[in-house]
């Protein structure tokens, strides 16, 4: 089963609500502005691609995503946007397509990353730019997977979590852009927060089997599924939260 086989309203609920602020900070990274062609690489259900439309224009906004359900979900949040079925190894654009393209949350999804950004800077123009983020995962900097993957090991010691994946170490993006061959590569953190109405709006989402995270624990035996739920439960107050999620960034010239 794909790690991203679920209804977009559960990708929402789960990872949308931190996707919002994020593009934000992404988009203005990159330098994005009026009269920009842009491309979002591993769109989902269209957090990236809707900040992008709001600056830009959705006709002057391409996606893409493997998904078709968040194929489906990004138009419909998008329309006049050239939204597409495909992956970000094997872009379905011309070279030089694009003054920027960008990728929110996506590098460690992709089964080859070089690849993927060698085939972002292909469709994007001489002098564009190029720019990506990832979950601070290794570093224990995105607070709802650090407690979920810290609760899961507590119960499961040998599972494996998210922190051998591309992007998620600082550095490890700026990296990848270099050896794509990319110039003037400019990397730092991006923070952002998400406010909980409580533990049940907290964890439900880790329920819906969405990515790494819920993968892992659909496939936990119904006693270890009730364990790892106490050991979060244990971990966050009573009452409405909010928690902090920082993500590694890095952005270069084509």
């Amino acid at each position: 089963m794909s790690e991203f086989a679920s209804p977009a309203e559960h990708y929402e609920r789960f990872m949308g609500r931190y996707t919002v602020p994020l593009a934000r900070a992404l988009a203005d990274e990159v330098g994005v502005r009026e009269g920009m062609r842009l491309l979002d690489v591993g769109c989902g259900p269209g957090g990236l691609t809707s900040e992008l439309a709001g600056r830009v224009g959705a006709e002057n906004v391409a996606a893409i995503d493997p998904a078709e359900q968040f194929v489906a979900a990004c138009l419909e949040r998008n329309p006049g946007a050239d939204v597409r079925q495909g992956v970000a190894e094997e872009l379905p654009w011309e070279d030089d397509a694009f003054d920027a393209a960008l990728s929110c949350l996506v590098i460690a999804f992709m089964s080859d990353a070089d690849a993927g950004l060698r085939e972002m800077a292909r469709v994007t123009r001489p002098g564009g730019k190029v720019g990506v983020c990832m979950w601070d995962i290794a570093g224990g900097g995105m607070t709802m997977l650090r407690l979920f993957w810290s609760a899961m090991k507590s119960v499961k010691p040998e599972v494996e979590g998210e922190q051998q994946r591309a992007g998620t170490a600082e550095g490890d993006i700026a990296e990848r852009l270099r050896r794509a061959g990319l110039r003037e590569v400019a990397d730092g953190s991006l923070e952002v927060s998400v406010d909980y109405a409580g533990f049940e709006d907290f964890w439900q989402p880790f329920t819906f089997a969405v990515g790494p995270a819920g993968q892992a624990f659909a496939a936990l035996e119904a006693e270890h599924k009730a364990a790892v739920r106490e050991a979060v439960r244990a971990e966050v107050p009573d009452g409405p939260f909010t928690l902090a999620a920082r993500c590694w960034y890095a952005t270069a010239i084509v």
